[in-house]
């Protein structure tokens, strides 16, 4: 994406107080910034690779709330990179200090809406690997996304259920931290989905 069309992307995917700052973050790095379709297993990446500009991935569909603090966490991951390489654990200290200095300017309720802001804040004292593996972050997020208000989670269906996820379907297994093991039906792929997935169609099993 070319400046004209990064700014652009930024309007339409974050809270619009927030614009200016990520598309400075942007300027300021420098990466190649894309839209993914949703994915299972995480909303964002970051990857860098010797001789080549580095890359942010964000899925196309997240709330701008949750767009935001994905945005912001990846860059991070940049900020840690360029200062460190790849000598340091990838959600460690480094990075948790980098994605809250990063975060710092926003966390304002001109950006965020106050039940968002006070159980950010407090997620932010020590951030995770994934806002997914704060269910309190998480179900605050939800309310304010009209498209996921109704959908149930991966955390409230039985394991051996058969569930929707972006039109394909899984059984969930085992709970694995904060990652639930659900074998895809089609394929019999094995993924490590966050436990606060949303679903659909789900088919409870009780065994």
């Amino acid at each position: 994406m070319n400046q004209e069309k990064i700014l652009l992307t930024l309007q339409h995917h974050l809270p619009a107080p927030a614009v200016a700052y990520c598309f400075q973050l942007w300027s300021t790095y420098q990466f190649l910034f894309k839209l993914r379709k949703t994915r299972i297993t995480k909303a964002g990446d970051f990857t860098f690779h010797p001789g080549k500009t580095p890359r942010i991935t964000i899925n196309v569909d997240l709330h701008p709330y949750s767009f935001l603090i994905t945005y912001i966490h990846e860059v991070a991951h940049l900020e840690v990179q360029s200062i460190f390489g790849q000598r340091v654990e990838a959600h460690g200290d480094q990075w948790k200090k980098a994605f809250q200095q990063l975060m710092s300017p926003v966390l304002t309720e001109e950006v965020f809406p106050p039940d968002i802001l006070a159980i950010l804040k407090k997620h932010m004292v020590n951030p995770k690997a994934s806002s997914f593996s704060d269910s309190e972050l998480t179900a605050a997020l939800r309310k304010f996304d009209q498209n996921q208000a109704s959908i149930i989670l991966l955390s409230q269906i039985p394991e051996g259920s058969v569930f929707g996820l972006h039109g394909r379907w899984f059984k969930k297994g085992k709970l694995k931290r904060t990652r639930v093991m659900c074998r895809e039906v089609h394929t019999k792929r094995n993924y490590l989905v966050p436990v606060d997935a949303p679903v659909s169609g789900a088919q409870l099993s009780f065994l």
